[in-house]
């Protein structure tokens, strides 16, 4: 086989390879946005919103890497955002009225470092070959883990003053602002994570050795 040989089919197999990622990054994408705007995505509760769009952010992280995490928790985030345009979250719709600037940054920006950190994590720890076997177990965990601490840390941080929040401070007979995120979080926080670490880790693991090892 010549050079021109050679290189042809080298940008056969890049521009293969180039193609399948981008058609499993699009049916990430189109995971995402189906859970979002059907019952898959949200249970609908006083206060904060449970949410399983954690798993898709998690295996797409974990199959994709951290480009891959990243665009997937962005797209988690426009989604998030669009509910509290809308109104299809009362939570965040209320904030939304109080700053939309605030909000979007809210919604946005922990569900897109939540994407990027996770694929991290999975790519850290998967190149370590002790805890290769595990890594995928971390990297579900670790999702809405930095789901729920990001969205929280970021809405304490720019929301904790106003009215509105004081009114669950009171609630939650809370002195400050960590024991306010425990109260607010509480049961909700802890479905999320078992939810996801379970599915996900499950799910990111058989597709990872299908759609990855075997490429």
């Amino acid at each position: 086989m010549n050079n021109n040989q050679t290189s042809a089919v080298n940008n056969t197999a890049n521009k293969t390879f180039t193609t399948k990622y981008m058609v499993e990054l699009a049916a990430m994408i189109a995971i995402i946005i189906i859970m979002a705007f059907t019952p898959l995505g949200y249970i609908k509760l006083p206060g904060l919103t449970i949410t399983f769009l954690t798993i898709p952010v998690a295996v797409g992280a974990i199959i994709l890497g951290p480009v891959g995490g990243l665009i997937c928790g962005l797209t988690f985030g426009l989604t998030s955002l669009y509910q509290a345009v809308t109104g299809g979250s009362v939570f965040t719709f209320a904030l939304f009225n109080i700053s939309p600037v605030f909000t979007i940054i809210l919604t946005v920006v922990p569900r897109t470092l939540e994407g990027l950190l996770t694929g991290l994590i999975f790519k850290g720890l998967h190149n370590i070959r002790s805890v290769q076997k595990v890594s995928y177990y971390i990297a579900s965990l670790a999702c809405p883990l930095l789901n729920t601490l990001l969205f929280m840390s970021t809405l304490v941080a720019l929301f904790y003053r106003t009215d509105f929040i004081q009114t669950y401070v009171t609630k939650f007979a809370a002195s400050n602002p960590f024991t306010f995120v425990i109260a607010f979080v509480g049961t909700q926080g802890a479905i999320e994570a078992v939810v996801c670490f379970v599915v996900a880790s499950i799910l990111s693991r058989t597709l990872y050795a299908v759609l990855v090892k075997n490429a």
